[in-house]
């Protein structure tokens, strides 16, 4: 992949942009997918692609159509997942051969997570906060589909997330068995910004770029 390039792909009709970015000669390629409210270029994502291409990683960041198209509301996953599939087919092939996993936050995340049982090639799933149900309705639990995902993932969770009741969290990676990693930030919320402690989006961002690093390449 090259330094720094900005493209756009396409699933049916609709186009979307892409950011690539990252050393000559990578570890791995992480693809990161946005959370449902803010877009590709959002500071949180941009500081931690930086992060993650100081760390000798390269990324690929992208928008879902409905981002690009400044509509309010995500997607239905069968375009979400056709666009994450697009989005590591072209990974792949401007790799040079090394992984490529599939990283999101949020929303994006779990649309990575339903791509994979469907067919979508990836070394591995990097969550940066699993919405495991809606805020205060635990009964709403989204984790049907993953027990069919075979590869690596991390959940990489706020330990103040609200989209996560640390039971029931804890119980769906202990059912995943070897496959999953929970790794707790500590009092970080859904966006993993600490109460009282004054960071940047981009700073908390790049703040997560160690743990996803040593868990692709430990050592």
């Amino acid at each position: 992949m090259a330094s720094a390039e900005r493209f756009t792909l396409q699933v049916d009709d609709a186009e979307f942009s892409c950011a690539g970015s990252g050393p000559d000669n990578p570890v791995a390629t992480l693809v990161i997918a946005h959370g449902a409210g803010a877009g590709m270029d959002h500071p949180f994502l941009v500081g931690f692609s930086e992060a993650l291409n100081d760390s000798g990683f390269a990324t690929l960041r992208y928008n879902f159509p409905y981002m690009e198209q400044g509509r309010r509301f995500p997607d239905r996953p069968p375009k979400a997942i056709a666009a994450w599939r697009e989005v590591m087919r072209h990974a792949g092939e401007l790799s040079g051969g090394e992984p490529v996993w599939a990283c999101g936050k949020s929303f994006g995340g779990r649309m990575a997570s339903m791509a994979v049982p469907e067919g979508m090639s990836a070394a591995g799933l990097i969550f940066l906060g699993y919405p495991l149900h809606p805020p205060g309705k635990p009964e709403k639990i989204r984790d049907e589909h993953l027990g069919a995902v075979e590869i690596p993932m991390l959940f990489l969770q706020g330990s103040n997330d609200p989209f996560a009741q640390h039971a029931l969290l804890e119980a769906v990676v202990a059912k995943l068995g070897q496959r999953a990693t929970l790794t707790y930030v500590p009092n970080a919320d859904h966006s993993f910004a600490v109460k009282g402690a004054r960071r940047s989006p981009q700073e908390i961002g790049a703040s997560l770029a160690p743990a996803v690093a040593s868990y692709i390449a430990p050592g």
